[in-house]
């Protein structure tokens, strides 16, 4: 897989790569599944790799994937890994930036209540997050809220807890950064240039919030937590000992 990821990688990022070991009847070899992101760079690599030797003794084969018509597929946001990937390559490191407005520790505001005398040893932690991005050189900016939420088996012992709320804020704010991500649509031109526009059909309230505002949200009463726990980003994916996933522009 590396070195099919070197390879393909040469004509632009890539959302996946996988290998998998050819069906018995098929015979004996290998066959791999690669996406990108754009599907200009797959026909690129499809003309330059198809017939080729590569790292194999075989000329390899390489055809393109095309949606079947009628076929509806669930369509799933970019994590934050693969939304910052993006960004870095097609807009530059110092292209974008993204901050945390907020970040509120929500647990117990969904209404939740224990029964009177009774401790419950398991206890859900659940910490809400906004994030602005913005992209200086487009005038574009866009902001994410999300709910990152886990459950605590031990809520008596210290180091579990503090472990686990570092690790749902980081969930929080990472789907807060895929959320923000989302209103930004990156058009590749053919000349190389990369436009950017604002995805208007995904605006939401809070981006018509002030910064008070929005710092305030838990108060709102017509938001409710379940509307940003979204599903993109995986709590087993998170290192607990790294810092919160926030960047600034760097200074000249």
């Amino acid at each position: 897989q590396h070195s099919l990821f070197s390879a393909f990688s040469k004509f632009g990022p890539l959302y996946s790569v996988r290998a998998h070991r050819n069906a018995a009847v098929a015979g004996p070899g290998y066959y791999a599944i690669i996406k990108f992101y754009s599907a200009g760079d797959a026909s690129r690599a499809q003309h330059a790799y198809n017939g080729q030797r590569l790292f194999q003794k075989s000329p390899l084969k390489v055809c393109l994937c095309a949606k079947q018509k009628g076929f509806q597929q669930q369509v799933l946001a970019l994590n934050s890994n693969k939304c910052q990937e993006l960004a870095n390559h097609y807009l530059g490191f110092n292209g974008w930036s993204s901050r945390i407005i907020t970040l509120q520790n929500v647990s117990g505001f969904d209404g939740e209540n224990e029964e009177l005398g009774k401790t419950l040893q398991k206890r859900s932690l659940k910490y809400l997050c906004a994030v602005e991005v913005t992209l200086p050189n487009h005038g574009v900016r866009t902001r994410g809220v999300a709910l990152g939420e886990a459950d605590i088996e031990n809520s008596e012992d210290p180091l579990e807890f503090v472990t686990a709320s570092k690790r749902v804020q980081k969930l929080a704010v990472g789907k807060a950064l895929s959320s923000a991500f989302q209103k930004i649509v990156l058009v590749v031109l053919e000349n190389g240039k990369v436009a950017v526009e604002y995805n208007s059909t995904q605006e939401e309230l809070t981006d018509s919030l002030t910064e008070e505002e929005l710092k305030g949200l838990v108060q709102v009463s017509e938001l409710s937590l379940e509307q940003f726990d979204l599903e993109e980003e995986v709590l087993s994916d998170l290192n607990s000992d790294d810092d919160l996933p926030s960047r600034e522009m760097p200074s000249n």
